[in-house]
């Protein structure tokens, strides 16, 4: 018995696990209402990289669980196919690069995901128009990307010092 406790599945949530997720779902949810009247200025892509380092693959759980509170603000739309990936590759492409410390790389990282962001949403464009469609739905949106970028960039060298401290004590 004591061997399958400590064989226990890095999926397995234990009560503070869940209160954690709760917290970060909270506060994704009031850092991007917070922002919203700013377009394409948002917190998520910062909040949920370091969620990623400091809680690892569980915060996929919260990512989801986010994308579900969104709809249940804002309604169903072609967005939410759009978020049900472009979040949880945010937190995949994180664990693979978790071993960085530097808040140089993180932020040239988080302002390169949101230059990339109108790119990778204009995938779903694919199945309902086509190449030309998601062509010319990503190149109207690059204003836009370059705002998202260069806000992301200079959110993640601000606040990736003091929000990564108090996250690393919770550890």
């Amino acid at each position: 018995m004591k061997k399958m406790l400590q064989n226990k599945s890095s999926w397995s949530l234990t009560v503070r696990d869940v209160a954690y997720i709760g917290m970060m779902i909270a506060t994704l949810e009031a850092a991007k209402l917070s922002l919203s009247f700013i377009p394409n200025v948002e917190l998520v892509t910062f909040l949920l990289i370091l969620y990623t380092l400091a809680f690892g693959k569980k915060v996929l759980y919260a990512a989801f669980a986010f994308v579900g509170v969104e709809c249940l603000i804002w309604g169903m739309g072609i967005w939410v196919i759009m978020y049900l990936y472009i979040w949880p590759l945010l937190c995949v492409l994180t664990l693979f690069l978790k071993k960085q410390r530097s808040v140089w790389f993180w932020a040239v990282f988080s302002g390169i995901y949101g230059l990339m962001f109108g790119g990778l949403c204009s995938l779903v464009y694919l199945g309902f128009g086509g190449i030309k469609t998601a062509f010319a739905w990503w190149i109207a949106g690059i204003p836009y990307d370059i705002l998202h970028g260069i806000s992301n960039f200079v959110l993640m060298l601000i606040l990736y010092r003091p929000i990564r401290k108090v996250l690393d004590r919770f550890i």
